[in-house]
């Protein structure tokens, strides 16, 4: 184990059971928090569960789908009741969804994107802040360099529009919640070796639109020439999860070894 830089903490980890979510809610308890995980896959997130007693730690999965309310609001009552406090919310869970030209792009498919990306992470945000207001803490929202600085890749429309949103809404929060001592910052991934593609959806037409992007000798990632790891991520979430960021609100992180300035 490490320095404990989150001991007593308890944080949620919404999204888990796989990717920057599951990095994060080990690196969380690496680190001496207690951490609850909320996903809609219960099974996935069992496994991060079992990873982070393996190193001596304390995880509990709960299941639940960001893009129902009311089982947000409820998932996260539940843990604020069963550990008697809340103090860093990871809002992490979201698809890439629908890839497809604006055209075509099926109005339930923009909507889903949405349902699961902007509200839910509103949802989490919202839910929490009862919890949190006597003794303040922090929050963080998983973004993209997709509709902050990047906006070449055709078809992401509905996604990159939901990203936006996350980091204009992480600006707004970060306002209106400094009375309550409670931190709202956005990290902003680029590239990042996860599952996430599972949950892309691109559409048959979507060679029709495409624009051709080239980079410089083919080298898409400069500061080494691989994606990032979900790892990465997590160790700048549990930056601004921590203490040590205790003057930072309001603010993206982009973690993307500088692609998205080659994209931009």
């Amino acid at each position: 184990m490490t320095e404990q830089r989150l001991e007593g903490k308890v944080a949620i980890v919404t999204g888990g059971g796989s990717g920057i979510g599951q990095a994060t809610a080990i690196r969380f308890a690496e680190h001496g928090a207690k951490v609850y995980l909320l996903d809609r896959t219960p099974e996935n997130a069992e496994e991060t569960k079992n990873s982070i007693e393996n190193i001596g730690g304390e995880a509990h999965v709960i299941e639940c789908d960001i893009s129902k309310p009311d089982q947000v609001q409820q998932a996260i009552t539940q843990v604020a009741e069963s550990a008697g406090q809340l103090d860093i919310v990871f809002a992490n869970a979201g698809i890439n969804g629908s890839m497809a030209p604006i055209e075509t792009m099926e109005i339930e498919d923009w909507d889903q994107t949405m349902e699961i990306n902007m509200r839910g992470t509103f949802a989490t945000i919202k839910y929490a802040i009862p919890h949190m207001k006597e003794h303040g803490g922090s929050m963080i929202i998983t973004s993209s360099i997709n509709g902050n600085r990047v906006f070449s890749n055709i078809g992401f429309s509905a996604y990159a529009s939901s990203k936006a949103g996350q980091t204009a809404f992480t600006k707004m929060a970060a306002l209106e919640l400094a009375q309550y001592k409670i931190r709202v910052n956005a990290v902003c991934p680029g590239a990042i070796d996860t599952n996430i593609d599972d949950n892309t959806y691109p559409s048959d037409d979507l060679k029709e639109v495409q624009i051709p992007v080239e980079f410089p000798e083919g080298h898409e990632h400069p500061l080494k020439d691989e994606a990032g790891s979900s790892k990465q991520v997590a160790n700048v979430v549990l930056f601004l999860a921590s203490d040590e960021s205790s003057h930072v609100t309001g603010t993206r992180i982009y973690v993307d070894g500088a692609e998205s300035l080659l994209r931009g």
